[in-house]
């Protein structure tokens, strides 16, 4: 295999290829939809109306093209949707997915997964035993009526919370909880969500909204800046920055003066980190992103049932590698949002 990787032109780095866009960054992380289906509704994301077509590929599908990924340098693989507990044979992708990396250069794939947590309680051992390291969930207000009002599925929030323990029982931590902030809607979430980092062990981050609803939701005005979250938050107890562990990280990290809980803060739209970006993403009917911003869909999964062998599916993932945006231009006069609503990319 080293061979064709090098005549593809893939930087090798020590016993690994790498996957190197144009601008000099290494594409390391792959997210892949399983399904665009979701059990949400919620207002950042979804119109809330039914009849919507989904779209996924068979699970040998998803397998093949993300050994492909792996063998170009692949080090983190995303499982995302919609919503991927969903998603029939989840855990038989899991395990087969905790091989690959091993198969390649004998370490272990970071494969994790982020979900709405709605059906995680009944879910999390399983998907722990079939490989899974870690789980993120999607948790956007800790007040009850707050988070139906969000998702718009009543009674559900009681689930969410059951699915985070569980997930924490299983081990597959340190659980993450992302929230995303919109004006008018939870930013009085901020502060609970403090003391929910605090009280549950858990890490909690908070989401910039951006331009990716399927509804026309989004203004500058809707979005909670980086300055304003932290002086809410401060508002609770002194916030202490904490160092990135990677330069590639999306939330800026941050604890609070007595040491106890974890904030991170991913904040796309007033403080972009494009410049360290090392992720791509697959849709779920098999179409390589770019950028979650991107106007291109690549389709390689076109290729594949068309006959592409894998090398030549290697080749079109470098080509489409090279072809990554420098950055994003949330709020300049030119921009356009993406051909794809988010429920539609992944995340």
């Amino acid at each position: 295999m080293a061979a064709s990787l090098t005549s593809l032109g893939i930087e090798e780095n020590g016993n690994r290829s790498r996957l190197i866009d144009k601008y000099g960054r290494a594409i390391t992380d792959l997210r892949v939809s399983v399904t665009d289906r979701c059990n949400y509704k919620c207002v950042y994301c979804r119109t809330g109306n039914d009849g919507a077509q989904y779209s996924e590929l068979p699970i040998a599908d998803y397998l093949r093209i993300a050994r492909i990924f792996v063998e170009l340098g692949i080090e983190k693989v995303r499982l995302t949707g919609g919503e991927p507990l969903l998603r029939r044979g989840l855990p038989d992708l899991i395990g087969e997915l905790a091989k690959l990396r091993t198969a390649v250069d004998g370490e272990p794939l970071d494969l994790a997964l982020t979900t709405n947590g709605h059906l995680l309680a009944d879910m999390a051992q399983s998907l722990k035993d079939a490989g899974l390291t870690r789980v993120t969930v999607s948790m956007d207000a800790v007040d009850p009526d707050t988070f139906a009002r969000i998702t718009r599925v009543p009674g559900s929030f009681h689930k969410v919370r059951e699915g985070i323990r569980a997930a924490q029982r299983a081990g597959l931590g340190p659980v993450k909880v992302n929230c995303v902030l919109l004006r008018g809607f939870n930013e009085d979430q901020i502060v609970p969500f403090a003391k929910f980092a605090r009280d549950e062990g858990v890490i909690v981050r908070f989401i910039e909204f951006m331009p990716l609803e399927e509804d026309r939701l989004w203004t500058p005005a809707s979005v909670i800046p980086v300055h304003e979250l932290i002086a809410r938050l401060s508002t609770f107890r002194s916030v202490v920055r904490l160092e990135a562990n990677a330069l590639s990280e999306t939330a800026q990290r941050y604890t609070f003066d007595d040491g106890i809980g974890e904030i991170g803060i991913i904040a796309p739209v007033s403080q972009a980190f494009c410049g360290h970006c090392s992720r791509i993403r697959l849709t779920s009917d098999g179409k390589i992103r770019t950028c979650l911003f991107s106007q291109f869909d690549h389709d390689l999964y076109g290729r594949m049932v068309r006959g592409a062998d894998d090398e030549e599916m290697a080749a079109f993932i470098r080509a489409t590698v090279e072809k990554k945006e420098a950055r994003h231009h949330i709020g300049e006069p030119d921009f356009l949002k993406p051909s794809r609503s988010m429920v539609h990319i992944g995340g």
